[in-house]
């Protein structure tokens, strides 16, 4: 296959509940759709998350400056990213750059599966298989009583697990939150907490050792995460699972952390490892650790992924794309299997996507 054209595309996506975290409040959801056309009508789709309105338009910029180099060439992820990364090298391939270059990259393996006819995970050599899954959409910043009504609501969507998110003023008000969220949903039910990032090391210490009692199933990001000396510290302190890896840019960072003995657990953000590519070497890092890997963000891509990693744990799921989707991912049970159409599954439902346009 030959790309012929790269197409790109900016909509905000309303989400059905605003997550306030430690580090901003986020309402609407910045997206740029990729579609990768090939020569044999193949369409390598998929979509970037750009955090911030800014961080979309310049994540455009690098888009249409990079497909002077996809258009013509060869659908070969491996390739191509070896270009394209020489292309940015300079001003370097990291940032938002890199999540760009991530996006080319999945759009080239959805176009690969595509043409053989495959879900990605079978084109990948594995299966697609049911997941463990947690809801992520909701249990912010919101407080003690409306976070232990929401729980309730999260987890009636047709799950076991939610996550929430910490880092209030003070460590009592994060205690009486769990709590609160605990005594509602019940002994039994998987309850995860993320700090975003908010913490001191000597703040996290002390958070994260009151937190021990709390039947908690992991403790995401606690402090700063490129501090795995910190995390590391943490981590040797305590019982609970300590989780980091979503803002790991590349197999390097996986190296680098686990090398630390920073975390317990491991979660790929797509955009971040480096796409299906970077993906797929970082997990044979975790899994020479023999660390268990969950995903962040982009369920409907990480499923296949998470399906082909021999130390998967769970799926993250937030349903911020859901809306543009014309087959989003369904959760029963608490578990989810990853779509059993050629490719990734991503296909735009147009006409929502007319409506949600920048």
């Amino acid at each position: 296959m030959i790309v012929t054209r790269v197409v790109v595309r900016a909509v905000e996506v309303p989400m059905r509940r605003a997550l306030g975290t430690s580090a901003q409040t986020i309402r609407g959801a910045p997206l740029l759709l990729l579609d990768i056309e090939t020569d044999i009508g193949v369409v390598g789709r998929a979509y970037l998350f750009c955090y911030h309105q800014l961080g979309r338009r310049m994540m455009a910029d690098v888009v249409r400056d990079s497909a002077e180099l996809v258009v013509g060439a060869t659908v070969d992820p491996h390739a191509l990213g070896t270009t394209l990364a020489r292309r940015w090298r300079l001003f370097g391939a990291g940032g938002g750059v890199g999540m760009v270059l991530a996006g080319i990259d999945v759009a080239m393996w959805d176009a690969l599966a595509q043409e053989a006819g495959q879900p990605l995970a079978r084109f990948l050599g594995g299966a697609l298989v049911q997941l463990p899954c947690y809801n992520s959409n909701g249990l912010g910043l919101i407080g003690a009583p409306a976070a232990a009504r929401e729980a309730v609501e999260l987890l009636d969507e047709g799950y076991t697990e939610v996550k929430l998110r910490l880092g209030y003023a003070t460590l009592a008000a994060d205690l009486e939150v769990v709590r609160a969220v605990r005594t509602t949903i019940g002994e039994q039910t998987g309850l995860l907490v993320d700090y975003n990032q908010f913490l001191t090391r000597d703040e996290g210490l002390q958070r994260c050792i009151a937190l021990d009692d709390e039947r908690i199933r992991w403790i995401e990001e606690p402090i700063a995460h490129d501090d795995y000396v910190g995390t590391a510290m943490i981590s040797a302190r305590i019982n609970t699972p300590v989780q980091i890896g979503e803002n790991l840019a590349g197999p390097h960072a996986v190296d680098a952390a686990l090398a630390a003995r920073a975390s317990d657990r491991l979660m790929f953000d797509l955009q971040r490892i480096g796409g299906v590519s970077g993906w797929l070497a970082a997990e044979r890092i975790a899994a020479h650790h023999a660390i268990p890997l969950s995903s962040h963000l982009f369920p409907e891509v990480s499923a296949h992924l998470l399906a082909v990693s021999s130390t998967r744990d769970r799926l993250e799921m937030v349903d911020w794309a859901a809306p543009i989707l014309n087959e989003p991912l369904q959760v029963r049970d608490g578990r989810v299997i990853a779509s059993n159409q050629p490719g990734t599954g991503v296909h735009w439902n147009e006409d929502a996507v007319k409506r949600f346009l920048c």
